[in-house]
């Protein structure tokens, strides 16, 4: 029995270090994407920055533009989105704390950014606005069963929506002034979504300030 313990303890280890390398290849890979794009990214700067071979990238993704594209799609996988009871609420909560992770988080920057150019390595892929799609269309259900909805929405189309707005958003205050005021641009876009989305006696119970602030209080 040891001995068999001991031989899955063996075979794990080597697991546990790949995985560990992936993980530092693709956290280093989206900070380099993040600072200077796809075309001006290059495998010996990520290399460096995760401190490994070139050997390991190649092993790992085949290829820089398969590198690009997993950092694209798994831009929201290290996010802990806000709790709280599944509505409207909660939706304006994500939202903002995306507005927030977008100024400092380099992973969901480096995978926005690669969202943005992905023209440049040959992908046309929508799976990481579809990915964002779903989890708004979600908190939507949720706020159509507990009525915060007005009758004329549809739950699909104003996730859509919403994704085709932040998105515009956070690339306009990029440029504008390095996201620096992005969770101001996306209160004032709810300001101007809410009154065509919820009901009035709800619209007025929502709050537009980070969660955490509001905790604070």
């Amino acid at each position: 029995m040891d001995d068999e313990t001991g031989d899955i303890k063996s075979e794990r280890a080597p697991q546990q270090r790949a995985l560990r390398t992936k993980a530092s290849i693709l956290r280093a890979a989206a900070e380099v994407f993040d600072e200077y794009g796809f075309s001006g990214a290059s495998v010996t700067k990520i290399t460096k920055r995760a401190k490994v071979t070139q050997g390991a990238v190649y092993f790992h993704f085949g290829s820089k533009e398969a590198l690009a594209k997993a950092v694209m799609v798994g831009q929201g996988d290290e996010l802990e989105l806000p709790g709280g009871p599944d509505g409207l609420q909660r939706l304006i909560d994500i939202t903002l704390y995306l507005a927030e992770q977008l100024q400092t988080n380099p992973v969901l920057r480096g995978g926005v950014r690669l969202a943005v150019e992905q023209g440049e390595f040959g992908v046309r892929d929508d799976q990481a606005y579809q990915q964002w799609a779903e989890a708004f269309r979600e908190q939507f259900r949720a706020a159509r069963v507990r009525g915060e909805l007005r009758p004329s929405v549809d739950e699909a189309e104003a996730a859509w929506l919403l994704v085709s707005c932040f998105s515009g958003t956070q690339l306009f205050s990029q440029i504008s002034t390095d996201r620096a005021d992005l969770p101001q641009r996306i209160q004032s876009l709810w300001r101007y979504l809410l009154p065509a989305l919820a009901v009035d006696e709800v619209r007025e119970a929502l709050r537009l300030e980070p969660s955490g602030k509001r905790r604070k209080k």
